[in-house]
This record gives structure tokens, sequence and C-alpha cells, in this order.
């Protein structure tokens, strides 16, 4: 386990490598305006860092397009079709999984990218996040000629797709296998920690920016005041940049 002390060793590490330890933010689930993404965008304006703000498409209503009209620093990404998961019973949850044809999948994904182009119309990001943060290499591989730019899921990245980017979240401060509540600060400080040392120490891919994961609808209030302290602190480090969503997966 791990506390804020440790977080600002390991940032200090960095500074006297005379590297820069990028981060990254994405927020998972949004559908609707609420009072929950309300405070995520007033975390996001406070801090002047950028979000990726993953959509689900089947879900989204015509009011959050609206909401989201005056904020141009968060970037609308697509967040699979419906959010459903498709696994047989004692799978992981997936619904871009290996249960169903590739050709169907991506059937329901152009589905979702219809209906984000009329909701955003070309504001918002080709990137792709898969529910549950799964995805069948297969289908993976078939991004690029679907219309993808990027793809985004959890863990550090291993390996390329030509013509995809991908940048991963790394700390996921959300427990979703029993209490689907706060992870806690500690661990979730630890995973901060660990994935910045594997980067600093080239055990893990050190061009990956670090990816914080949170998912506005399901925060509790420890799991926001650990969002807000989190941004503060690395924002506030000389040695760290939050690089926009945009910047990142734009360009592929």
């Amino acid at each position: 386990m791990s506390g804020w002390d440790d977080l600002d060793r390991e940032l200090d590490a960095w500074r006297a490598a005379g590297k820069t330890a990028t981060f990254w933010w994405r927020d998972d689930d949004a559908v609707a305006p609420t009072l929950a993404l309300d405070r995520l965008l007033d975390f996001h304006r406070r801090h002047r860092i950028p979000v990726a703000l993953a959509v689900i498409p089947a879900r989204a209503e015509p009011a959050l397009a609206v909401h989201l009209a005056g904020a141009p620093d968060v970037t609308v990404v697509q967040h699979g079709w419906a959010h459903l998961n498709h696994a047989p019973p004692g799978r992981p949850k997936a619904e871009l999984g290996a249960d169903r044809p590739v050709a169907f999948v991506l059937g329901e994904l152009a589905r979702g990218m219809i209906a984000l182009d009329r909701l955003f119309g070309a504001s918002w990001l080709k990137m792709l996040v898969p529910p549950h943060n799964r995805i069948v290499p297969e289908l993976a591989r078939a991004l690029p000629q679907a219309g993808y730019s990027g793809l985004s899921t959890h863990n550090p990245r291993r390996g390329t797709i030509p013509g995809l980017v991908q940048v991963n979240t790394h700390i996921d401060i959300m427990e979703w296998t029993t209490t689907r509540a706060f992870l806690g600060e500690a661990p979730s400080l630890a995973l901060a920690v660990a994935h910045l040392a594997a980067r600093r120490e080239g055990r893990v891919d050190a061009a990956e920016p670090t990816g914080l994961l949170t998912h506005h609808l399901a925060h509790d209030e420890a799991a926001w005041a650990f969002t807000d302290r989190f941004l503060a602190r690395t924002a506030a480090h000389p040695t760290t940049r939050y690089l926009d969503p945009r910047a990142i997966f734009g360009g592929a």
C-alpha cells in the first residue's frame, strides 16, 4: 500500500531523472446531465485538466450534448454500444468479447458511431472504450478499418495495432468485484506509484501516460474526495503534465 508521500517521492524521482511524468484522465459511463456529472466537470474546470468522457451511445440523451456544448476541453469518446454483458455465466463481463461474431459487433459499434454523430456532430473523438475494459483481439484489429483512430482499455499496453493508437488507464479507483465502491486511498495510490515506477524503470512502455479512471455515476464521497486531491496533487508537481485526449488519440 502507498500514501501521498510515496506518490510525491516517485514524482521526485522522475524529476531527478530529468523526465516528465505524463498523465491523462478518462471517466466512463456518461449518458445524461446529472449532479454527479456536474461535479466531475467542476473538477475539470478547477484543476484545468482535460478529460475524456466515455459516452454510452445507445443510452445517451440529447440533453447531454447540450450540457457539454460549453465544455470544449471535455472530449467525448465512444463507450461500446449499450454497455451490456454478453459473456456466458461464470465468464468475465464483456460487451465486445468473443461470444458474438465480429461482424455483428462491428455493426453495433457502427450504430453507436451514428448515434454519437447525431448528438455531437464532428466534435467527438473516434476513440473506442470497451465496456468492462475488454475487447477480443480480432475485433480490436478491425477497428482502424471501421473508422476508429484510438482504443483505450485498462492496464499497461502490450504490442501495437497498425493505424490505431492505444493508450490505457492504470488507476481504476473503483472496486468492482465485490463492493462496487471506492477502492480506497492507499490501494489507489499504490496503483499510481506502481505504474509510474514501472515506466521510469523501463518495465512497461514508458511513453504510455499514466491513466486515471473514474466513474462519476458510481462515486461515493470518499471517491470524490480522492479524485479531487489526486488531480490537485499531481497537477501541482513541477515534473507532471496532463495530456489532452485529442493530442493522444487524434493523430493516429
